[in-house]
C-alpha cells in the first residue's frame, strides 16, 4: 500500500519537481489498460501451462489434440477446427470441447489465445514460412496485397473510435510531443514526426541508437507533455522503457500497437489498435501506417488555419529554393534551357 502511495506521489510530479492537476480520466484508462492486459495474460496464461496442468483430466482424443498443439503449434494456428481435429483424427465437435475444457468459451477464443503464443513465440524466419511456406511464388502478391487489405479491414472494425478522439484531445492539449518508434517501427516514427511538425511547435522524434541516449532525449519530458510509443512484435525492450520513463515523469502516453495486451499497453493513458503481420523479414505495417496517416488528418482538421500558414510558408520557401524538380524545371525553362514543342 505504501509503495503504491509512493508511485502515485512521484507520478503526480514533472521532471523538475512540480505537482501536476490530476487527470482522471487518463488514471483511469492506465488502469483499464492494465488490468486487461493481466487479465489476457492470465487467460492465455500461456496455452502451453494451461495445456500441462489439465492434460491429466484430459480424454484420449483430447490428449492427442494437446501433444499435437504443443509440438507443432506453429502448425496448428493455421488450422480451422474440422482441420485440426482431423490432423489427429478426431471430430470436429471434439476440438471444440477441447477449446471448453481449456477454460476458453470457444475455438475462436483458444485460436486467439494461440494466435498470440505464436506472435511472441516465433521469430521472423519461422512466421515467414509458416504462413507462406505453402503459397506458390507466382500467388505471393495477390497473398500479400490480400492480407495487408484484411488487415486494414479488421483495424476499421476493432479501432477504438472514442481512443482516436482522446489521442487527439490529448496530442492538441501537449505542450511537447515526444515520438518513439524502434527498429521496423523506426519509418512509421518518422512519419508521424514528419507530419507533426507542420502541425505543432515542439515535436521531438527520439533517436534510439542506444538506450542512453533516449533518456537523454527525454530529460526534460513532463507532465504537459505526450509520449507517443509505436511498437509491434517483437516488441522493441527501449521502447518500453521509454514509456516508462515518461509515464513515471507524469506525461501522457499514447501507444500504437497491436494488441491491448501488447507489452507496451502497461504505461499507457490511451492505446490505438491496428493490426499487423509479422509474418515475414518484411514486417507488413501497412494498418499502423493508415492509422497514422488517419491520425494526422485529424489533428490538421482541428488545427486548419495554423497548417495552411504553414503550408502556405513552405511552398514559398520550396519555389524560392527548387525543392521539387518541377521547380528546377520551370526555373530552366524561364531561362530558356528548355524548349517546349
Amino acid at each position: 500500500m505504501a509503495e503504491k502511495d509512493n508511485l502515485r506521489d512521484n507520478r503526480e510530479k514533472d521532471s523538475t519537481g512540480k505537482r501536476c492537476p490530476a487527470d482522471k480520466s487518463m488514471t483511469d484508462h492506465a488502469a483499464e489498460t492494465g488490468a486487461a492486459k493481466e487479465q489476457t495474460e492470465e487467460s492465455m496464461e500461456n496455452l502451453l501451462t494451461r495445456l500441462k496442468h489439465q492434460y491429466h483430466s484430459l480424454s484420449k482424443g483430447q490428449k492427442r489434440l494437446a501433444d499435437f498443439i504443443s509440438e507443432h503449434y506453429d502448425q496448428a494456428v493455421t488450422m480451422t477446427a474440422a482441420k485440426l481435429g482431423a490432423q489427429v483424427n478426431v471430430s470436429e465437435s471434439t476440438t471444440v470441447r477441447f477449446a471448453m475444457q481449456l477454460g476458453y468459451a470457444g475455438f475462436p477464443e483458444f485460436h486467439r489465445a494461440l494466435e498470440e503464443l505464436v506472435m511472441n513465440k516465433l521469430n521472423s524466419i519461422q512466421r515467414m514460412q509458416m504462413t507462406y511456406g505453402r503459397v506458390p511464388q507466382g500467388e505471393i502478391l495477390g497473398t500479400v496485397l490480400q492480407s495487408d487489405i484484411d488487415k486494414i479491414k479488421m483495424t476499421m472494425e476493432e479501432v477504438c473510435a472514442e481512443s482516436f478522439e482522446q489521442a487527439v484531445n490529448t496530442i492538441l492539449g501537449a505542450r511537447t510531443i515526444y515520438i518513439v518508434g524502434i527498429r521496423s517501427c523506426a519509418p512509421l516514427a518518422s512519419f508521424l514526426a514528419f507530419y507533426l511538425h507542420m502541425i505543432f511547435d515542439d515535436v521531438r522524434l527520439v533517436q534510439t541508437s542506444s538506450a542512453s541516449e533516449i533518456f537523454e532525449q527525454m530529460i526534460r519530458i513532463g507532465c504537459e507533455d505526450v509520449m507517443i510509443g509505436i511498437s509491434f512484435p517483437r516488441y522493441s525492450v527501449r521502447t518500453q522503457k521509454a514509456l516508462e520513463f515518461a509515464s513515471k515523469r507524469q506525461a501522457k502516453v499514447i501507444t500504437i500497437t497491436d494488441s491491448v495486451h501488447s507489452p507496451i499497453n502497461t504505461w499507457s493513458s490511451c492505446s490505438l489498435i491496428a493490426k499487423s503481420d509479422m509474418a515475414s523479414i518484411v514486417d507488413s505495417l501497412v494498418a499502423p501506417l493508415s492509422l497514422i496517416n488517419a491520425l494526422v488528418v485529424a489533428l490538421c482538421m482541428r488545427r486548419q488555419e495554423n497548417v495552411v500558414e504553414t503550408l502556405e510558408t513552405m511552398e514559398e520557401i520550396w519555389d524560392e529554393y527548387q525543392v521539387y524538380s518541377n521547380d528546377e524545371m520551370t526555373t530552366a525553362k524561364e531561362k530558356g534551357d528548355i524548349k517546349l514543342s
